[in-house]
Protein backbone atom coordinates (compact mmCIF):
# COMPACT_ATOMS: atom_id res chain seq x y z
CA UNK A 1 0.00 0.00 0.00
CA UNK A 2 1.41 3.63 -0.78
CA UNK A 3 2.95 5.37 1.92
CA UNK A 4 1.78 8.87 2.28
CA UNK A 5 3.71 11.65 4.30
CA UNK A 6 2.00 14.42 6.04
CA UNK A 7 3.95 17.60 6.53
CA UNK A 8 2.59 18.75 10.30
CA UNK A 9 2.08 17.30 13.79
CA UNK A 10 -1.14 19.44 14.76
CA UNK A 11 -4.87 17.39 14.70
CA UNK A 12 -5.60 17.51 11.06
CA UNK A 13 -2.42 15.36 10.89
CA UNK A 14 -3.87 13.32 13.68
CA UNK A 15 -7.38 13.34 12.04
CA UNK A 16 -6.20 11.75 8.83
CA UNK A 17 -3.95 9.12 10.63
CA UNK A 18 -7.44 8.16 11.70
CA UNK A 19 -8.44 7.55 8.42
CA UNK A 20 -5.33 6.27 6.54
CA UNK A 21 -5.33 3.59 9.45
CA UNK A 22 -8.92 2.41 8.40
CA UNK A 23 -7.47 2.41 4.61
CA UNK A 24 -4.45 0.39 5.71
CA UNK A 25 -2.46 3.54 3.84
CA UNK A 26 0.85 3.48 5.89
CA UNK A 27 1.12 7.32 7.58
CA UNK A 28 3.91 9.23 8.39
CA UNK A 29 4.58 12.88 9.83
CA UNK A 30 6.69 15.01 9.86
CA UNK A 31 6.40 16.66 13.68
CA UNK A 32 8.67 19.39 16.12
CA UNK A 33 8.17 17.30 18.79
CA UNK A 34 6.73 13.82 20.29
CA UNK A 35 4.35 15.56 21.91
CA UNK A 36 2.51 17.05 19.73
CA UNK A 37 -0.84 16.03 18.42
CA UNK A 38 -0.33 13.56 15.73
CA UNK A 39 2.99 12.88 17.20
CA UNK A 40 1.03 10.87 20.07
CA UNK A 41 -0.87 8.75 18.16
CA UNK A 42 1.21 7.91 14.37
CA UNK A 43 3.45 5.20 14.21
CA UNK A 44 6.15 6.67 12.01
CA UNK A 45 7.15 10.07 13.17
CA UNK A 46 10.26 11.73 11.76
CA UNK A 47 11.09 14.94 14.16
CA UNK A 48 12.17 17.99 12.34
CA UNK A 49 11.62 21.46 11.24
CA UNK A 50 9.39 21.98 8.03
CA UNK A 51 11.23 24.90 7.69
CA UNK A 52 15.07 23.15 7.10
CA UNK A 53 14.67 21.02 3.69
CA UNK A 54 16.97 19.27 5.26
CA UNK A 55 14.55 17.98 7.83
CA UNK A 56 11.70 17.40 5.40
CA UNK A 57 13.72 15.39 2.84
CA UNK A 58 14.33 13.09 5.74
CA UNK A 59 10.45 12.71 6.13
CA UNK A 60 9.88 12.27 2.58
CA UNK A 61 12.48 9.63 1.19
CA UNK A 62 10.45 6.97 0.60
CA UNK A 63 7.15 8.65 -0.05
CA UNK A 64 4.27 7.50 -2.92
CA UNK A 65 2.75 11.17 -1.84
CA UNK A 66 3.50 14.18 0.10
CA UNK A 67 0.53 16.14 1.36
CA UNK A 68 0.49 19.23 4.76
CA UNK A 69 -1.70 19.85 7.10
CA UNK A 70 -0.87 23.53 6.96
CA UNK A 71 0.70 26.43 4.42
CA UNK A 72 3.42 27.35 5.72
CA UNK A 73 5.99 24.70 4.28
CA UNK A 74 8.45 27.49 2.25
CA UNK A 75 7.19 27.28 -1.07
CA UNK A 76 11.56 26.64 -2.19
CA UNK A 77 11.28 23.35 -0.70
CA UNK A 78 8.56 21.84 -1.93
CA UNK A 79 9.73 23.17 -5.78
CA UNK A 80 12.73 21.49 -5.05
CA UNK A 81 11.04 17.98 -4.20
CA UNK A 82 9.13 18.18 -7.23
CA UNK A 83 12.07 18.87 -9.46
CA UNK A 84 13.53 15.89 -8.14
CA UNK A 85 10.35 13.67 -8.58
CA UNK A 86 9.18 13.68 -5.73
CA UNK A 87 4.91 13.40 -6.04
CA UNK A 88 3.63 16.31 -3.91
CA UNK A 89 -0.12 16.92 -3.59
CA UNK A 90 -1.03 19.96 -4.02
CA UNK A 91 1.83 21.36 -5.65
CA UNK A 92 3.78 24.65 -4.96
CA UNK A 93 2.06 26.36 -7.46
CA UNK A 94 -1.26 25.40 -6.24
CA UNK A 95 -0.20 25.87 -2.42
CA UNK A 96 1.09 29.56 -2.74
CA UNK A 97 -2.86 30.91 -3.32
CA UNK A 98 -2.98 29.92 0.45
CA UNK A 99 0.54 31.03 1.43
CA UNK A 100 -0.17 34.39 0.30
CA UNK A 101 -2.76 36.44 0.37
CA UNK A 102 -2.16 39.10 -2.32
CA UNK A 103 -1.47 36.21 -4.37
CA UNK A 104 -4.44 34.63 -3.98
CA UNK A 105 -6.43 37.40 -4.48
CA UNK A 106 -4.81 38.36 -7.82
CA UNK A 107 -5.33 35.31 -9.34
CA UNK A 108 -8.89 35.00 -7.67
CA UNK A 109 -9.85 38.44 -9.49
CA UNK A 110 -8.30 37.02 -12.53
CA UNK A 111 -10.40 34.10 -12.99
CA UNK A 112 -13.37 36.57 -12.05
CA UNK A 113 -14.00 35.07 -8.59
CA UNK A 114 -15.72 38.00 -6.38
CA UNK A 115 -13.72 39.07 -4.37
CA UNK A 116 -13.58 43.00 -2.50
CA UNK A 117 -11.59 45.94 -3.51
CA UNK A 118 -8.01 45.29 -2.63
CA UNK A 119 -4.42 46.45 -2.82
CA UNK A 120 -0.62 45.69 -2.20
CA UNK A 121 0.24 47.99 0.66
CA UNK A 122 4.02 48.60 0.48
CA UNK A 123 4.37 51.95 1.78
CA UNK A 124 2.63 54.87 4.27
CA UNK A 125 1.47 56.23 0.80
CA UNK A 126 -0.42 53.29 -0.70
CA UNK A 127 -1.89 53.12 2.66
CA UNK A 128 -3.31 56.68 2.39
CA UNK A 129 -4.48 56.10 -1.02
CA UNK A 130 -6.62 52.81 -0.47
CA UNK A 131 -7.84 54.63 2.21
CA UNK A 132 -8.87 57.59 0.70
CA UNK A 133 -10.65 55.34 -1.98
CA UNK A 134 -12.63 52.89 0.54
CA UNK A 135 -14.00 55.66 2.33
CA UNK A 136 -12.00 54.24 5.39
CA UNK A 137 -13.75 50.63 4.89
CA UNK A 138 -10.42 49.23 5.08
CA UNK A 139 -9.01 45.74 6.77
CA UNK A 140 -5.51 45.19 6.80
CA UNK A 141 -4.23 41.74 6.59
CA UNK A 142 -0.31 40.17 6.50
CA UNK A 143 0.20 38.38 3.22
CA UNK A 144 1.57 35.57 4.76
CA UNK A 145 0.96 33.40 7.67
CA UNK A 146 -2.16 34.38 10.73
CA UNK A 147 -4.80 32.18 10.68
CA UNK A 148 -7.73 31.97 13.56
CA UNK A 149 -7.43 36.17 13.46
CA UNK A 150 -4.40 37.08 13.96
CA UNK A 151 -2.46 39.20 11.51
CA UNK A 152 -6.16 41.00 10.52
CA UNK A 153 -7.02 44.41 11.79
CA UNK A 154 -9.70 46.99 11.35
CA UNK A 155 -8.21 50.32 11.56
CA UNK A 156 -10.20 52.83 14.21
CA UNK A 157 -9.28 55.94 11.32
CA UNK A 158 -6.09 56.92 9.00
CA UNK A 159 -4.09 57.70 11.70
CA UNK A 160 -4.51 54.01 13.33
CA UNK A 161 -4.17 52.48 9.85
CA UNK A 162 -0.95 54.39 9.36
CA UNK A 163 0.49 53.53 12.80
CA UNK A 164 -0.15 49.64 12.09
CA UNK A 165 1.45 50.34 8.89
CA UNK A 166 4.55 51.66 9.79
CA UNK A 167 4.94 49.24 12.48
CA UNK A 168 4.50 46.12 10.48
CA UNK A 169 6.62 47.16 7.37
CA UNK A 170 9.33 47.82 10.19
CA UNK A 171 8.90 44.42 11.79
CA UNK A 172 9.00 43.25 7.99
CA UNK A 173 5.69 42.18 7.79
CA UNK A 174 4.29 41.85 3.84
CA UNK A 175 0.47 43.76 3.80
CA UNK A 176 -2.16 43.97 1.49
CA UNK A 177 -5.45 45.79 2.58
CA UNK A 178 -8.82 45.30 1.35
CA UNK A 179 -12.67 46.76 1.43
CA UNK A 180 -14.20 45.80 4.91
CA UNK A 181 -17.41 44.21 4.15
CA UNK A 182 -20.85 44.37 5.80
CA UNK A 183 -20.73 40.80 6.97
CA UNK A 184 -24.65 38.73 7.49
CA UNK A 185 -22.71 35.26 7.62
CA UNK A 186 -20.42 33.14 6.96
CA UNK A 187 -19.83 30.30 4.24
CA UNK A 188 -17.65 27.30 3.63
CA UNK A 189 -17.46 25.84 0.88
CA UNK A 190 -15.50 22.52 0.81
CA UNK A 191 -14.53 19.86 -2.17
CA UNK A 192 -11.97 17.76 -3.06
CA UNK A 193 -10.11 17.01 -6.28
CA UNK A 194 -7.40 14.77 -7.24
CA UNK A 195 -4.99 14.96 -9.62
CA UNK A 196 -6.65 13.16 -12.35
CA UNK A 197 -9.42 16.58 -12.14
CA UNK A 198 -12.21 14.29 -10.50
CA UNK A 199 -14.11 16.80 -8.43
CA UNK A 200 -16.40 16.09 -5.25
CA UNK A 201 -18.03 18.58 -3.14
CA UNK A 202 -20.01 18.76 0.25
CA UNK A 203 -23.34 20.36 1.39
CA UNK A 204 -22.23 24.06 1.71
CA UNK A 205 -21.86 24.92 5.18
CA UNK A 206 -22.35 28.20 7.44
CA UNK A 207 -20.05 28.95 9.74
CA UNK A 208 -19.77 30.89 13.27
CA UNK A 209 -16.46 33.00 13.61
CA UNK A 210 -15.77 34.61 17.81
CA UNK A 211 -12.37 37.04 17.32
CA UNK A 212 -11.36 34.99 14.11
CA UNK A 213 -11.68 31.87 15.72
CA UNK A 214 -14.40 29.21 14.19
CA UNK A 215 -17.26 28.35 16.98
CA UNK A 216 -19.38 26.28 14.93
CA UNK A 217 -20.29 25.13 11.36
CA UNK A 218 -23.71 24.15 10.19
CA UNK A 219 -24.47 22.00 7.59
CA UNK A 220 -26.79 22.89 4.71
CA UNK A 221 -26.84 26.24 4.80
CA UNK A 222 -29.85 27.66 4.13
CA UNK A 223 -30.84 30.60 1.53
CA UNK A 224 -28.00 29.76 -0.06
CA UNK A 225 -27.35 30.42 -4.28
CA UNK A 226 -25.80 26.90 -4.37
CA UNK A 227 -25.37 27.26 -7.90
CA UNK A 228 -23.30 30.28 -7.66
CA UNK A 229 -20.88 29.25 -4.98
CA UNK A 230 -20.31 25.92 -6.47
CA UNK A 231 -19.91 27.38 -9.66
CA UNK A 232 -17.00 29.57 -7.62
CA UNK A 233 -15.41 27.20 -5.44
CA UNK A 234 -14.92 24.75 -8.84
CA UNK A 235 -13.93 27.12 -10.67
CA UNK A 236 -11.30 28.52 -8.02
CA UNK A 237 -10.38 24.58 -7.61
CA UNK A 238 -9.64 24.34 -11.44
CA UNK A 239 -8.08 27.85 -11.49
CA UNK A 240 -5.59 26.88 -8.30
CA UNK A 241 -5.07 23.32 -10.01
CA UNK A 242 -5.12 22.31 -6.42
CA UNK A 243 -5.80 18.65 -5.18
CA UNK A 244 -6.99 17.22 -2.20
CA UNK A 245 -9.32 18.77 -0.10
CA UNK A 246 -9.76 22.91 -0.75
CA UNK A 247 -12.05 24.98 2.14
CA UNK A 248 -13.06 28.10 0.10
CA UNK A 249 -13.96 30.45 3.38
CA UNK A 250 -17.10 33.17 1.87
CA UNK A 251 -18.60 36.39 2.64
CA UNK A 252 -22.36 36.41 2.60
CA UNK A 253 -22.71 40.15 2.47
CA UNK A 254 -25.92 42.63 1.26
CA UNK A 255 -23.73 42.88 -1.96
CA UNK A 256 -23.56 38.99 -2.54
CA UNK A 257 -20.90 36.55 -1.76
CA UNK A 258 -17.10 37.71 -2.06
CA UNK A 259 -14.33 34.97 -1.80
CA UNK A 260 -11.77 35.61 2.01
CA UNK A 261 -9.82 33.08 2.24
CA UNK A 262 -8.67 29.37 0.81
CA UNK A 263 -7.34 26.03 2.39
CA UNK A 264 -5.86 23.62 0.87
CA UNK A 265 -6.24 20.62 3.07
CA UNK A 266 -8.67 19.64 5.17
CA UNK A 267 -10.43 22.22 7.42
CA UNK A 268 -11.79 23.10 10.81
CA UNK A 269 -15.35 24.08 8.68
CA UNK A 270 -15.45 20.12 7.16
CA UNK A 271 -15.22 18.50 11.02
CA UNK A 272 -18.40 17.86 10.38
CA UNK A 273 -18.20 15.26 7.57
CA UNK A 274 -16.75 13.23 10.23
CA UNK A 275 -20.12 12.02 10.99
CA UNK A 276 -22.46 14.09 8.91
CA UNK A 277 -21.36 12.76 5.39
CA UNK A 278 -20.64 9.24 3.81
CA UNK A 279 -16.82 9.98 3.49
CA UNK A 280 -15.23 12.67 5.56
CA UNK A 281 -12.86 15.08 4.17
CA UNK A 282 -10.22 13.57 6.13
CA UNK A 283 -10.67 9.78 4.08
CA UNK A 284 -11.20 12.22 0.82
CA UNK A 285 -8.20 14.29 1.45
CA UNK A 286 -6.19 10.91 1.10
CA UNK A 287 -8.14 9.38 -1.64
CA UNK A 288 -7.60 12.90 -3.65
CA UNK A 289 -3.79 12.75 -3.47
CA UNK A 290 -3.24 9.11 -3.47
CA UNK A 291 -5.20 9.68 -6.87
CA UNK A 292 -8.01 6.98 -5.89
CA UNK A 293 -11.63 7.47 -6.81
CA UNK A 294 -13.35 9.55 -4.44
CA UNK A 295 -16.02 9.05 -2.18
CA UNK A 296 -19.64 9.85 -1.68
CA UNK A 297 -20.24 13.20 -0.38
CA UNK A 298 -24.02 12.57 0.84
CA UNK A 299 -24.87 14.14 3.85
CA UNK A 300 -26.32 11.22 6.32
CA UNK A 301 -28.50 13.06 8.07
CA UNK A 302 -30.85 16.04 7.33
CA UNK A 303 -28.86 18.60 9.30
CA UNK A 304 -24.98 18.06 10.98
CA UNK A 305 -23.21 20.33 13.28
CA UNK A 306 -19.53 20.75 14.44
CA UNK A 307 -19.10 22.81 17.82
CA UNK A 308 -15.34 23.34 19.08
CA UNK A 309 -14.25 22.96 22.29
CA UNK A 310 -12.16 25.94 22.96
CA UNK A 311 -10.13 26.08 26.30
CA UNK A 312 -11.44 27.87 29.64
CA UNK A 313 -9.69 29.59 32.36
CA UNK A 314 -9.18 26.30 33.87
CA UNK A 315 -7.34 23.14 33.26
CA UNK A 316 -9.93 20.28 32.51
CA UNK A 317 -7.66 16.89 32.80
CA UNK A 318 -8.41 16.11 35.76
CA UNK A 319 -11.99 16.11 35.40
CA UNK A 320 -12.33 14.90 31.66
CA UNK A 321 -13.39 12.21 31.26
CA UNK A 322 -16.57 12.29 33.82
CA UNK A 323 -17.37 15.46 31.92
CA UNK A 324 -17.86 13.55 28.46
CA UNK A 325 -19.45 10.61 30.59
CA UNK A 326 -21.72 13.41 31.22
CA UNK A 327 -21.93 15.07 27.82
CA UNK A 328 -22.80 11.32 26.50
CA UNK A 329 -25.82 10.87 29.15
CA UNK A 330 -27.61 13.71 28.16
CA UNK A 331 -26.38 13.56 24.01
CA UNK A 332 -25.57 9.70 23.91
CA UNK A 333 -25.59 10.90 19.51
CA UNK A 334 -22.56 12.95 20.41
CA UNK A 335 -19.56 12.27 18.94
CA UNK A 336 -16.41 13.90 20.75
CA UNK A 337 -13.09 14.30 18.90
CA UNK A 338 -10.36 15.58 21.23
CA UNK A 339 -6.80 16.38 19.94
CA UNK A 340 -4.62 15.64 23.21
CA UNK A 341 -3.68 19.16 23.35
CA UNK A 342 -2.47 20.55 26.35
CA UNK A 343 -4.87 22.92 27.74
CA UNK A 344 -5.23 26.76 26.99
CA UNK A 345 -7.32 29.59 26.98
CA UNK A 346 -8.77 29.86 23.89
CA UNK A 347 -6.99 26.97 22.36
CA UNK A 348 -9.09 24.53 20.03
CA UNK A 349 -9.02 21.08 21.81
CA UNK A 350 -11.69 19.54 20.16
CA UNK A 351 -15.12 19.35 18.82
CA UNK A 352 -18.26 17.63 19.11
CA UNK A 353 -20.22 16.40 15.99
CA UNK A 354 -23.78 15.93 16.64
CA UNK A 355 -26.50 15.00 13.47
CA UNK A 356 -30.12 15.48 13.80
CA UNK A 357 -33.30 16.75 11.52
CA UNK A 358 -33.95 19.96 13.36
CA UNK A 359 -31.53 22.94 12.85
CA UNK A 360 -31.73 24.74 15.65
CA UNK A 361 -31.96 21.90 18.29
CA UNK A 362 -28.85 19.88 17.08
CA UNK A 363 -27.07 23.55 16.59
CA UNK A 364 -27.87 23.95 20.45
CA UNK A 365 -27.40 20.66 21.68
CA UNK A 366 -24.20 20.61 20.01
CA UNK A 367 -22.83 24.04 21.69
CA UNK A 368 -24.27 23.20 24.79
CA UNK A 369 -22.12 19.67 24.69
CA UNK A 370 -19.09 21.89 24.00
CA UNK A 371 -19.63 24.30 26.28
CA UNK A 372 -19.88 21.64 28.70
CA UNK A 373 -16.65 19.98 27.72
CA UNK A 374 -14.70 23.21 28.35
CA UNK A 375 -16.29 24.67 31.33
CA UNK A 376 -17.49 22.06 33.40
CA UNK A 377 -21.02 23.13 33.30
CA UNK A 378 -23.83 23.72 31.10
CA UNK A 379 -24.40 27.23 29.23
CA UNK A 380 -26.96 29.11 31.07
Amino acid sequence: MPTIVCIGDGQLARMLHSEATELGLRFRILASGAEESAAQVVGDVVLGDYRVEADVRRAVDGADVVTFEHEHVPGEIIAHLIADGVNVQPHDRALVHAQDKLVMRQALAAAGAPVPPFAPIDSVDDARAFYAAMDGAVCLKARRGGYDGKGVWFPADEADLIRLVEEQLAAGTPLMAERKVTLLRELSALLARSPRGEVRLWDIAETNQDGGVCRWALAPAVDVDEERVTAIATGIAEATDVTGVLAVELFDTPDGIFVNELAMRPHNTGHWTQNGSVTSQFEQHLRAVANWPLGSTDMTAPVAVMANVLGAGEDWQDTLAERMATVWRTYPDAKIHLYGKGHRAGRKLGHVNLTGSDRDATLADALAAAHYLAHGRWPN
